[in-house]
C-alpha cells in the first residue's frame, strides 16, 4: 500500500501547474559534461539508461536502470526558505533486469524526498542516486551505475563511443504542438559496457552495450495525448536509431511525432514521422493488467533504405508501480540497409496501454 499511495502522490505531482518553471525554448545552447547534470529550473528530468548484456556463454540480459527528478517547489520558492523538511523535488527510480534464458523479469522502484541525504541530484561526482541506487560520472566522462535489490543487482562501467547527439531543431524535441510542449533532449547512443549482473542467487560477469537519455522540460504532453511508443535500436555496422510516436487518444499518431537516425561516424539525421513508419506486429496481452501491448513492429525509414522487424527477448517485460504502468524490454532487430542484411539489439518503451497517462511525461 505505501508504493501506491506513493504513486499517486508521483502522479498527482506531474498534474500540477507548471507556473514558475522554465519551459523548453528554441535556442538551448547544449555544453557537456555541464548538460549530463540536474536542471533545477525546469520541472521534471530524468537519467535514463538501458543496456543489452551477455556472459561469456553467450546468455542474454537486459536491463534498464532511470533516476526521475520532479520538481515540487519551483526556484523563486526555494530562494525565500530552505530546510530539509521541505521537499523541492521528488526523487524516484526504476530498475529492472530481463534474463532471456531464465524467461524472468524483475523490475524494482525507490521513491524519496531525500530530506536527510539519501537520495539527491549533484553532489560531486554522484549525478543521481537514491539510497543503494547510484549514477556516477568519472573524470574521463565514462558512468558507473549501481542498483541492488533482494533478486536483482547490476555494476556497471560505461564508456560513451560517440559524443552526444542532439534530437529536434533549435535545441528542442517538440512533443506536442502549442508553446512549451518540448524538451530538451539529447542522448548517448552507444556506450561500451561492461561489469556484473545478479539474478536472484546468480552472478554474472557481462559485456555489451547501453544507451543513455536525459531528458528535461516542464509540461510536456498536450489534452488528447494518451502516451507514447519509444524505440532505440544499436545496429550492427554501428548506426544508431531512435523514434518515438505519440499517440493521442482518438487512437491516431500525434504527426509531432519524429526520430533521428545516427552513422557510424556519429553524424546525425532528423527524421520527422513522414519519414518513418511503424506498423504493429505482434501484440502481448498483460495477465495482471490487461493491457494490450504491441511488442513486436515492423519499421521503415524510407530516407535510410532501412526495413527491420523488432522481436522482444522476453514478452513479460511489464512494470506496474500502482498507478504508472507500462512496458519496457529488450529485443533483437533484423532487417535490411540499402538491401543489405543488417541486425541489431535494442530498447522498446509502451506507455498508456494500461490507462492514459493524463500528465505523465517521458
Amino acid at each position: 500500500m505505501r508504493k501506491i499511495a506513493s504513486w499517486a502522490a508521483v502522479v498527482l505531482g506531474l498534474l500540477c501547474t507548471a507556473a514558475g518553471w522554465e519551459v523548453a525554448e528554441s535556442g538551448w545552447k547544449y555544453e557537456f559534461p555541464r548538460d549530463h547534470r540536474r536542471h533545477a529550473d525546469f520541472k521534471t528530468e530524468w537519467w535514463y539508461f538501458t543496456g543489452n548484456l551477455t556472459n561469456d556463454r553467450g546468455r542474454r540480459f537486459g536491463y534498464e536502470l532511470t533516476f526521475f527528478r520532479q520538481g515540487i517547489r519551483p526556484p523563486d520558492e526555494r530562494a525565500r526558505t530552505s530546510s530539509r523538511f521541505i521537499v523541492d523535488d521528488l526523487k524516484f527510480a526504476h530498475f529492472t533486469v530481463t534474463d532471456a534464458a531464465g524467461k524472468t523479469f524483475l523490475f524494482h522502484d525507490k521513491i524519496s524526498r531525500g530530506s536527510f541525504g539519501d537520495a539527491g541530484f549533484d553532489d560531486g561526482a554522484r549525478l543521481a542516486w537514491i539510497e543503494s541506487w547510484n549514477l556516477k560520472m568519472n573524470p574521463d566522462g565514462s558512468f558507473d551505475l549501481v542498483a541492488t535489490a533482494d533478486d536483482a543487482a547490476i555494476e556497471l562501467h560505461l564508456v560513451a563511443q560517440k559524443e552526444p547527439v542532439i534530437h529536434g531543431t533549435g535545441g528542442i524535441s517538440l512533443k506536442a504542438e502549442g508553446d512549451g510542449h518540448a524538451s530538451h533532449y539529447y542522448s548517448l547512443t552507444r556506450l561500451t559496457t561492461n561489469g556484473s549482473l545478479r539474478v536472484r542467487d546468480e552472478k554474472f560477469a557481462v559485456t555489451g552495450e547501453s544507451w543513455f537519455d536525459h531528458e528535461w522540460a516542464t509540461n510536456q504532453l498536450a489534452p488528447g495525448q494518451a502516451g507514447w511508443n519509444w524505440v532505440s535500436a544499436q545496429f550492427e555496422d554501428r548506426t544508431e536509431l531512435m523514434l518515438y510516436q505519440m499517440r493521442l487518444t482518438n487512437g491516431t499518431i500525434d504527426p509531432i511525432s519524429s526520430g533521428t537516425f545516427v552513422r557510424a561516424d556519429g553524424t546525425s539525421v532528423g527524421l520527422t514521422s513522414a519519414d518513418f513508419e511503424m506498423t504493429p506486429a505482434s501484440f502481448w496481452k498483460s495477465p495482471q493488467t490487461k493491457a494490450n501491448y504491441p511488442i513486436g513492429w515492423r519499421v521503415r525509414v524510407p530516407k535510410e533504405e532501412l526495413e527491420f522487424t523488432i522481436e522482444p527477448i522476453l514478452e513479460s517485460q511489464e512494470l506496474v508501480f500502482g498507478p504508472l504502468i507500462y512496458w519496457e524490454g529488450a529485443f533483437d532487430v533484423v532487417g535490411t540497409q540499402a538491401r543489405k542484411p543488417i541486425r541489431g539489439r535494442g530498447y522498446l518503451e509502451l506507455t498508456g496501454y494500461a490507462a492514459p497517462l493524463q500528465g505523465l511525461n517521458r
